[in-house]
């Protein structure tokens, strides 16, 4: 069985504070995230991508500009990881089992990656992400403001790798 993180994008990977990504010129990767991911993918962890983008069901972009933005981030990020899938919800008003904070995408990951749960991190920005990560039954760590049910808080990616790399 395999370790994995599972990663939010918007506000963990790059930051959407000014405004929504809608297009690859909209994607602006934080600093310490290409370390980051560096370190984690160095120490044998599986790197996925789970991100709500309700933006596709309210009509400010499409599944292919969504899939463009993603290209560029891949591209972005090559010289430092590999992702083993970047997993969407295109949901935002229906009700969904893949919209966080639903575990879906995470389950459905581990599954198709033979992926060890309790040796697995959901990080994430927002409560809805900790409480998809602890459905799921995997560790959590939250970016930004402290939520008290996740197992490490930090003020960004690379602050939080860290302390996960300090726990192994």
């Amino acid at each position: 069985m395999n370790k994995a993180l599972f990663l939010d994008r918007d506000g963990v990977i790059n930051d959407n504070s000014k405004k929504h990504v809608n297009k690859p010129d909209d994607l602006i990767i934080y600093d310490g995230v290409k370390e980051a991911l560096k370190k984690a993918y160095d120490e044998g962890y599986d790197l996925f991508i789970v991100t709500n983008q309700g933006g596709i069901e309210m009509g400010h972009l499409t599944k292919e500009q969504l899939e463009d933005i993603h290209k560029k981030m891949l591209e972005e990020l090559k010289p430092y990881c590999s992702f083993k899938e970047i997993k969407y919800c295109p949901d935002f008003n229906k009700k969904s089992n893949c919209r966080k904070p639903n575990p879906g995408m995470i389950l459905e990951l581990a599954k198709k990656y033979s992926v060890d749960l309790k040796n697995s991190w959901m990080i994430g920005d927002m409560d809805t992400d900790i409480e998809a990560g602890i459905s799921a039954g995997c560790k959590t760590a939250k970016i930004g403001a402290i939520n008290g049910k996740a197992d490490i808080n930090g003020k960004n990616l690379y602050e939080v790798v860290n302390k996960i790399m300090e726990l192994q």
